[in-house]
């Protein structure tokens, strides 16, 4: 039987802990039109598809999910009138391990595929990360005695998680690093250094004998 279309795995950094579960004919077009919209500061991307025989096999999926919790689905009253949408309050990875049981169950996992992420898409989750991360700082401030980190230890700045610089930093007091003689806050520092123009939170940047600081404050603090 040809292939009508295909069940589409979405992603939006503008929403991390939601994905867009749906189906089209042509995912690139339907991918165009939802990026079309200016309601939403970044756009989506395609995580992975699956090849189907059915246009009614997004329903049925759907189905599936709201059966086993009900409570994934975005839904909401508007005007006394119950919206129910494509987005599921899961991992990308989870849709896709969904997709990938049924496959296999049907014997089509060839018509399974993954969709690498390109250069745009990988920037626009970093810059959300970053917002999201800076919003959270704000809330939140970090602060050095979460980490039982004491004032005259040493931290070192990383540009990216794979970027090591060799810079040093002297813990001033709970809340700052002495760096080339001046006092900095961690975001102020990390700014200076990446050169930012944007939000930025700066503890992400920094590894405190080789550990992150927000995962060891994490890591103490839950």
């Amino acid at each position: 039987m040809e292939n009508i279309g295909y069940i589409y795995i979405m992603t939006n950094p503008s929403f991390k802990e939601y994905v867009k579960i749906g189906y089209a004919t042509d995912v690139k077009q339907r991918l165009n039109e939802l990026n079309r919209s200016t309601a939403v500061p970044f756009a989506f991307r395609v995580y992975a598809t699956y090849e189907v025989d059915s246009a009614l096999s997004d329903k049925k999926l759907h189905t599936i999910l709201d059966k086993l919790n009900p409570e994934l689905r975005s839904m909401e009253e508007v005007d006394g009138k119950k919206r129910v949408r494509e987005f599921y309050a899961m991992t990308p990875e989870d849709a896709y391990s969904i997709l990938e049981a049924i496959a296999e169950i049907n014997g089509f996992k060839h018509r399974l595929k993954k969709w690498k992420a390109t250069a745009e898409e990988k920037k626009d989750e970093q810059i959300a990360q970053e917002i999201s991360e800076a919003h959270q700082e704000r809330m939140a401030p970090f602060a050095f005695s979460m980490c039982n980190i004491d004032v005259g230890e040493k931290i070192e700045f990383w540009r990216t998680a794979n970027e090591p610089t060799g810079i040093m930093c002297t813990v001033a007091d709970d809340k700052h690093v002495e760096y080339n003689g001046q006092i900095w806050s961690l975001t102020s520092l990390a700014t200076h250094l990446l050169g930012s123009k944007r939000a930025i939170a700066g503890p992400r940047y920094f590894k405190y004998k080789d550990e992150w600081l927000n995962d060891i404050r994490h890591r103490l603090n839950g």
